[in-house]
């Protein structure tokens, strides 16, 4: 078949309409994220204030605060990602550059992808039988923190599997041929190769446990209370809501939309900023 041959009319239709409804697809995905976006702003921007962001919840006083939510929110943040990431990422490398079972490698492969298409509530009563009742933790931050790096492995796992893949062959064997051993050819060159990836894991990982409601009802509690943050112990055996538990309980148990959107508003920002984050620490580490 020569290169001159001319496309026919059917074709070219057909790759018109196909350009189309990719167009018309990005255009609904970008005019809804917009939508929700601006509608939460528009409703959320008005409730907040400097009170707000910096009080506590009184019912006696009959005033909002998000301060405890928002700690308790980066607290768990912090936690699950500082268990999930060593663990997702390390399970990878292993799994890509070590296991020598292939079978067994696909198995677990397999078993992470169905982990990962479990619905939260089951993981919720999963932590609230393991971490807060066998383990005896009870209801607190740190029985949450263990229940989100338990569901966010997967996404991790795969997430990193998949871009170390992506890295070429030749570069391991260059790396070989120079004189490196296998894990200091994975440690400065597979893994710098494969940033990319594992930053997208850890941003995926941080936007499951922002937006997690279900499993924190169950495992951290629903006080809105400020908790004791002068040392981990403490933080350990306190129990508290994030800005999503929160949300629920001024939409549901109050009925206070304009504090759930004020505390929407806060959590489209912290969402946003973690992404930022996440795309500056990659770069300069690529660096």
């Amino acid at each position: 078949m020569s290169w001159n041959t001319p496309v026919s009319s059917r074709r070219r239709a057909y790759g018109i309409g196909v350009r189309l409804l990719l167009w018309l697809g990005a255009g609904i995905c970008c005019g809804l994220l917009v939508f929700l976006v601006g509608y939460i702003l528009f409703k959320g921007i008005p409730g907040l204030s400097w009170a707000f962001l910096t009080g506590r919840d009184s019912v006696l006083r009959g005033t909002n605060g998000i301060l405890p939510a928002l700690l308790n929110t980066l607290y768990v943040i912090l936690l699950s990602l500082a268990i999930v990431l060593p663990l997702g990422v390390g399970a990878a490398v292993y799994l890509t550059e070590y296991a020598k079972n292939r079978r067994l490698a696909g198995l677990i492969e397999f078993a992470a992808e169905t982990l990962a298409g479990i619905p939260s509530i089951l993981y919720a009563l999963a932590g609230v039988i393991v971490f807060c009742t066998a383990l005896g933790l009870q209801k607190t931050l740190l029985a949450g923190s263990l229940t989100l790096a338990v569901m966010t492995f997967p996404t991790v796992l795969r997430s990193t599997q998949e871009s170390l893949k992506t890295v070429p062959r030749a570069y391991r064997e260059g790396a070989l041929a120079l004189g490196a051993g296998p894990w200091r050819a994975i440690r400065t060159v597979v893994l710098p190769a494969s940033l990319d990836g594992i930053v997208t894991g850890c941003v995926l990982a941080a936007g499951r446990v922002v937006g997690e409601t279900a499993v924190l009802m169950y495992t951290a509690g629903l006080s809105t209370a400020m908790q004791n943050f002068t040392s981990l112990r403490g933080l350990a055996r306190s129990s508290g809501a994030t800005l999503t538990v929160a949300m629920y309980v001024y939409a549901k148990e109050r009925a206070d939309f304009e504090a759930t959107f004020a505390a929407a508003a806060v959590l489209l920002l912290l969402t946003a900023l973690i992404n930022l984050a996440a795309l500056w620490t990659g770069r300069r580490l690529r660096r």
